[in-house]
């Protein structure tokens, strides 16, 4: 029986659709939104409607009927720690998501553009391997006070397709291997595959190296200060580093397109700025290896950075003493997601419960 599979991956300045035949892509686009288009939104979830008609209207002029559908394949977001799999949007999910009590994050429309098109039409919506996957050491979770731990929040869909393409193009065995992952996009995650476990990684949302809209780890008692001083509330302040935060604090875009353009025509702050952020992503990589004491067997950058070889090659001049580099630029999280969906449809795996 073959299974027609729409998917839906929501970013913080595009929304990728994909139609899948099994895991054949038949359309993949990616729909930019402009800064202009999104600033009339207060906040992630007001433009579920306005992106969902992106969708709809894709799916209108590949002539696709709703009634077609066999399910839809969506990104996963900000959801409290979970087994990696893949799980059913219900709608305890879908309200979780809403709320973002872990943070909002471009990636919650997916699920709810998802499981609203498939309400729609009688069929089932799924999320594939979400950020908030989690699969820390338990030596990974401590902080610096008791009060406090570490959370994975990261990239994992793409990381975890990326590691297991990487391995089968090598003719090597995921499950048996050391490897550090780099995505490079809105957010920069950086994590290491023990043996088919993702057992550390750097949470871009709040922690780490600067990306185009978060600020990473920032000087604790600067930021106490801060926020004392100006009497912030905390979804004001999460939204300055979470949203508003590295690159587009200093040039207020989130577009790296822009921000090379700058670069290469030699303006001198962005220029400095965009070699401390290579300079921060490859500290991060050097802090992962001695997770697997140095014994690395490759380190994979992807993400839609990495199609700028300008900037991969400031990061890889500072890595490639620690292992081999490969490159996979862009993502491979739409197939992924496909993949996924595929696998609970034809009853290879059961879907997780949420």
């Amino acid at each position: 029986m073959s299974y027609l599979i729409l998917v839906i991956n929501t970013g913080g300045t595009s929304t990728k659709v994909g139609l899948y035949k099994d895991n054949e892509a038949l359309f993949v686009e990616s729909i930019r939104h402009s800064e202009e288009e999104l600033a009339q939104f207060n906040d992630i979830n007001d433009q579920k409607d306005f992106r969902e008609k992106t969708v709809l209207d894709f799916l209108k002029s590949k002539n696709i009927k709703l009634e077609d559908l066999s399910a839809v394949a969506a990104r996963g977001g900000l959801l409290r720690p979970l087994e990696s799999g893949t799980y059913e949007a219900i709608d305890k999910m879908i309200e979780d998501l809403r709320e973002g009590k872990r943070g909002l994050h471009a990636s919650h429309l997916s699920a709810q553009i998802g499981a609203s098109i498939a309400k729609a039409v009688g069929i089932a919506c799924y999320v594939v391997d979400p950020i908030s996957v989690d699969e820390f050491d338990p030596i990974a979770r401590y902080t610096g006070h008791k009060l406090f731990k570490r959370e994975m929040l990261t990239h994992a869909l793409n990381m975890k397709a990326v590691a297991k393409r990487y391995a089968k193009e090598h003719n090597l065995d995921y499950n048996e291997l050391v490897l550090i992952v780099v995505h490079l996009g809105t957010g920069i995650s950086v994590s290491i595959h023990e043996n088919g476990r993702m057992v550390d990684a750097i949470n871009p949302s709040e922690e780490g190296c600067f990306s185009l809209d978060r600020s990473g780890s920032l000087p604790i008692l600067q930021v106490a200060k801060y926020i004392i001083e100006n009497k912030l509330d905390y979804k004001t302040f999460s939204k300055m580093v979470f949203g508003e935060g590295g690159i587009y604090s200093y040039f207020g875009t989130k577009d790296f397109h822009k921000v090379a353009e700058m670069y290469k025509a030699g303006d001198r702050e962005t220029i400095d700025i965009v070699n401390a952020m290579a300079y921060q992503v490859a500290k991060e990589v050097g802090a992962l290896s001695v997770v697997g004491l140095g014994k690395i067997d490759a380190i994979i950058i992807t993400g839609g950075i990495a199609y700028e070889k300008f900037f991969v090659d400031m990061v890889k001049e500072r890595i490639e003493f620690i292992a081999p580099v490969f490159l996979y630029p862009g993502e491979d999280e739409m197939q992924a997601l496909a993949e996924g969906t595929l696998r609970v449809l034809n009853a290879e795996e059961q879907p997780e419960i949420y």
